[in-house]
Order: C-alpha cells, then structure tokens, then sequence
C-alpha cells in the first residue's frame, strides 16, 4: 500500500472550475432538499441569504456531487476527538489544497503578506455567518485576540502566534479585514494558519461566548452557579470555550462553528456522536449548489478498535482509517470487503517515526532524571531495542527499522539521522548502562538505581491510532528486561495519558512523532520541546513558549530553540532549509526521542458508492485531513449502500 504522490482525478483546474461556478451562480444557487423543505416552511431564510456575498467555491476532486445520506464511523471514548476533528473540522483562514502542495484561501476570501513576512492581511468574506445564522466578522477574531492575551483565560499562549518580540498584534482594519502583525519575519505563519492549530482565531463566536466572560456580562455568576463543574467565572469560560484538540469542544453543541456540519449529540453523552449540516456553511460546488452534499455524519462509540472492525465487516463503516488501518488488520479486511461494501484507498501517513519513546526528561524523580538525562542512557535503551523483531511480530514485516528522523520522501532525509544507534546490541547497551552507574543488580537481575532502589520507569500508553502501541511497548518491556531494565506498562485512554504527560508527571509514554516530510517545518515537535503537542520534556516547551514559565532548559536544548528561530524568522526557503537541518541534526545526535519504525503509509476503507475523497490522503501530525475536504463527499446514488 505504498504512498503513490498524485491525485486520483487530480484536482482539475482552478481556473476552468471558477468560469463554470460563474455560471452557475447566475442562474442561482441550490441547496440540499431538506434544507428547502425547512425555508418553504418559513424556518430558515432562503439559500442565497445564508451564503456569503462571495461563497468558497470548492475544487471538485472526482465529480459534482448529489445530495443524502449519512456518513458512518466509529470513536473511541476517552480522548478520541481527533476522530471528530479531522473529519468535519480543520476550517481555517487558509486551507491545504487536497494534495498537500499549495496553499489557498478558505474562510478568507483572499490574503496578502509583506515581503518581510511580518504583516499578514486577511479579507473575509461578507455577510458569512456562523452555524447559528449570527454573523462571521472581524470582531470575531479580535475576541479571540482579546482571550489569547488575557492571563487570566490564557495561560499558555500557542507558539504559532508568539514572535522572539512576544505575540502578534491583532488589529480590526474595518469589518472584513484584519491584520496579524508581528516585530520580526515569521516566514512559517502562514502555513502554520492552514495546519490544525490555524483553528483558534475562528473558533471563538463573540456574541456565544461573550455571556461567560464578566468583563461582558454582569450577571454570570448566574450562570457559574447553574453550571456545576465551574467553580468561578473563569473556569465557566474556559469550560463553554474548550479548545478544538479537546474534548470539551466536542462536549458542547451549543457552541456555533463554521464547519461543514454541526454537532447535535455531543462526543460521551450518549452512544453515538451525532453531527448534522450546517444551513449556513460558506462552501458551494461549480454548480452553485451549496455544500455539504452528505445530511449527516454519524460515530457510534464503541470499547475497542476491534469492534470498529467487525462494524466495517458488516458494512456499517463508510469511510474510516483511524483505529483500523493498520496492517495487521489488511487480510481480514480484504476477506470481507464484498460482505461489507467497501474498498481500499491509500493514507499518506508519513511520520518521522510511527511508534518513538518518549522519556520525560523533566522527571519529577530527580533520580531518574539525571539518569534518563544522560544521553548513553538514552543510547542504551535505543540499542536494547531489537527493531526487527516488532515490526516482525506486530506490523507482519511492514516497515523499516528507524531513529526519529525525515522519511527518505522528504527533501531534508538524510540517512544517518535514520539510522544511528538504533542497531540492536545487547552487548553495547549493557557496557553503557554499566557506566551511567546502574552497574549493580537486584536479586531479580534488574539495576539499582543510585538510590538503592530498582530502577523502574512506568511507561504510559493508549490504543490509539491503529498502530497498535500496547503490542510494541510489552515487547519493548521485555527486550529491556534482557538488559535489566525494568519497564512497566500501565495502560490508559489518550485523555488520561495526555493529562499526565502534560503535567510532567509521567516517566515516559509510547507515542507517534510528526516532521517526517516537509511538515517538519511547522511542526517539529520531536526535534524541539513544544507545548500541546508530544510530552517528552514539557516544561521545557512551556519556557520555549515563555520564558517565564516552566523551566529553562541546559545550553544544548536553548540551541535547539535558537536553530529553529532560523526557521521561523526568515522569509527566504534556503535560509529556512539551512536552519531545520541544523534543528533535526542537533536533535537526532542528542536521541532525545527514541524512534522505532517508519512506513509508506497506511489505508482505509470507503464504501464502494462513496465519491470525492482524496487517494491517497495525506496527513500529518498538524494536517488534520480529510477536513476540510469531506464537505464535497456524497453516496453515488444519494444513500448509503444497505
């Protein structure tokens, strides 16, 4: 299922799909039956009052679609949202094209930027509303603006929108422009605005969230009283206001959006996860017809990928990679694919590393801390793991044995990065444990620790993804033991995992890393401590977003945050080439984190009268596809298949 980099149908041309949109909005737009029911009813304005002046008009992957049905999946509970936001979400200012190669815009109309990289213009579209029918403007995002530097709701700001010389201004230039400004080049800010994390300067509707906010409402302890969780204003705020990563998001359906499709069943209230169209989404077709094509779009939540499984075998999965694409799962899947309806389409899941250990090097056991702080430690561990055997025994031989590192696709792949130390040598990991001073044995035949005590690091890990961590870290335990290490497994849902590793309470957990292509640029948070992303040294990505928090890092990992200023600072590509090099070859050499296997990519399954997907798909750690593409997904036929 190796990644073939071209588009099936490709996306056609831009220019000729705009001459043919033209058309169509002369003679009208259309919108899907149910919707026209609703506005002959008088319960909702006519198709043309609920558009932008200007609509999006999206490129069509396949074919102009036809309207029906309901898309059906599967979620995990406990932390599963990324299955919600990948899927419907991911509308931002600016948007991927559906190959992953340029850039276009999307909730703005068009955009212009400095030639020095530090001022970006924003125009939005006129008359564009949230889901609600409340008007989309500028003041939106200056509420946003107005949250991200109060302290008192934001404690951490996202290193998207923080320059070395602070955070961005934010300035309302008049009712549908806006400007980010900041003091030095940021020659990344505009991708990072289409990756995930673009969400939070569209996801914050003023006229919904300003009746938690004191500064807004006289009257809300009111509601902090009516809300049992919220202990004061603050936290009611933040509660109605969950990020779009998180659960609380998904936990709210009152909250208006600008996707595609509107939660009307919240994620864990019940047993299925329901979302159904947004009348007043700004996307239309080239023949005028407004989009969604597809009515709704199910989850029903079950206890393990396992039971994703069977549902897909009996045809109640329409289209779906997470959780089942993985490639233990392809004979069975193959062996049912005509009981179930379905076929197989390509994910580009190019990470650079699938399955990496991740020690928290902000231990709060000082012993283990100055241990796992030594890199021949580090070394140890990487040359106790025998590579080979898991991808043998757990992945049925698909894959290569790597460090975290470029993928050999990526235009900054260099091969030592891949493969240094990660030969497996039991030998050589013993002589280095021997001199990081767990030279002494227990009864059991596991190292003491400097305290006396057996040393033992708790590993942290989630069923997640389909890429079957549980598996891998038994056998990770086990191959460390033949070298004395004890390591122990404590299993858990991503919710718990990333609360505990978030806070710098962990040992170390089992996770994927992204930067395996050129995705490293913007998120390279394998090869620099970042915040909210991958924990293995949290509090020093707290200080690499503010200095004033967290905990200054030793002089090796600042010159990690320094090489990647070159990155951030600078408008010219071969500046910035230069300077990720430099980032990836400092972080490789330290084995800050320990990769484990690399691939070509994953699969999915989409039932067979299903059009309009991308294949191959690609993703990354911050592309959160298919969204925000699954808009222009329909049923050949208007239905699922029964």
């Amino acid at each position: 299922m190796g990644l073939h980099l071209k588009m099936r149908g490709l996306l056609g041309s831009t220019v000729a799909g705009l001459c043919m949109a033209t058309m169509a909005m002369a003679e009208g737009y259309k919108e899907a039956p149910a919707l026209a029911e609703m506005v002959a009813a008088g319960k909702l304005p006519p198709v043309d009052e609920r558009l932008p002046a200007e609509p999006m008009v999206l490129e069509t992957l396949d074919s102009i679609g036809e309207y029906g049905g309901t898309l059906r999946r599967a979620i995990l509970g406990g932390g599963d949202q990324h299955n919600i936001v990948r899927l419907i979400s991911n509308e931002n200012l600016v948007r991927w094209s559906a190959d992953w190669a340029t850039l276009h815009p999307n909730i703005a109309e068009s955009y212009d930027v400095s030639e020095d990289a530090t001022t970006f213009m924003f125009n939005l579209r006129a008359g564009m509303k949230w889901s609600d029918g409340a008007p989309f403007t500028v003041d939106d995002i200056m509420f946003w603006a107005e949250v991200f530097n109060d302290e008192r709701l934001t404690k951490s700001q996202h290193p998207n929108f923080v320059g070395p010389k602070g955070p961005v201004k934010v300035t309302k230039i008049d009712e549908t422009t806006v400007e980010f400004k900041f003091e030095e080049p940021n020659g990344l800010f505009l991708q990072n605005m289409a990756y995930g994390f673009g969400y939070y300067v569209v996801n914050y509707p003023a006229h919904y969230l300003k009746q938690f906010h004191a500064d807004y409402n006289s009257d809300v302890q009111a509601l902090v009283d009516a809300e049992p969780v919220a202990s004061d204003w603050v936290s009611l705020f933040n509660l109605k206001a969950g990020p779009m990563h998180t659960p609380l998001f998904w936990q709210n359906v009152d909250r208006p959006t600008l996707h595609p499709w509107h939660l009307s069943t919240a994620y864990g209230a019940s047993d299925r996860v329901v979302a159904e169209r947004n009348p007043y989404y700004f996307k239309v077709d080239a023949d005028g017809q407004q989009l969604p094509y597809i009515d709704r779009v199910t989850w029903d939540q079950v206890e393990d990928p396992e039971s994703i499984l069977l549902k897909a075998f009996n045809g109640e999965i329409d289209y779906m990679a997470r959780h089942i694409g993985r490639a233990s799962n392809l004979a069975a899947l193959t062996d049912n694919k005509d009981r179930g309806q379905y076929g197989f389409y390509q994910v580009g899941d190019i990470t650079a590393s699938q399955a990496a250990l991740m020690l928290n090097l902000n231990n709060p056991d000082p012993v283990k801390n100055e241990i796992v702080n030594t890199f021949e430690f580090r070394k140890a561990l990487s040359h106790a793991i025998d590579r080979q055997e898991i991808i043998d025994l757990v992945y049925l031989g698909v894959g290569r044995p790597v460090q975290t590192s470029p993928h050999p696709l990526s235009p900054v792949f260099n091969e030592e990065w891949s493969t240094q130390h990660a030969e497996f040598d039991v030998d050589l990991a013993n002589t280095l444990l021997d001199g990081v001073g767990l030279d002494k044995r227990d009864s059991d035949g596991f190292r003491i620790g400097p305290d006396g005590e057996r040393f033992t690091l708790v590993f942290l890990v989630a069923d997640v993804f389909g890429f079957q961590f549980p598996d891998v870290m038994e056998i990770v335990a086990e191959q460390a033991k033949e070298v004395g290490l004890d390591i122990q497994v404590r299993a858990t849902d991503r919710s718990r995992l990333q609360e505990v590793a978030g806070s710098a309470e962990h040992d170390g957990y089992i996770w994927n890393c992204p930067g395996g292509l050129v995705d490293a640029y913007s998120n390279p948070d394998c090869y620099l401590p970042r915040p909210n992303v991958v924990y293995w040294a949290p509090k020093w990505a707290a200080w690499g977003a503010d200095p004033s928090t967290g905990e200054e890092p030793p002089a090796h990992i600042k010159a990690l945050f320094e090489a990647y200023s070159g990155v951030t600072s600078s408008a010219d590509p071969v500046a910035q080439e230069a300077a990720l090099k430099s980032l990836i070859d400092q972080a490789t050499s330290q084995l800050l984190t320990i990769g484990i296997r690399q691939v070509d990519g994953a699969f999915g399954i989409a039932r067979n009268n299903l059009r309009n997907y991308p294949d191959p798909m690609p993703i990354a750690g911050q592309l959160w596809t298919p969204a925000p593409y699954t808009a222009q997904y329909y049923f050949e036929g208007g239905d699922n298949l029964k």
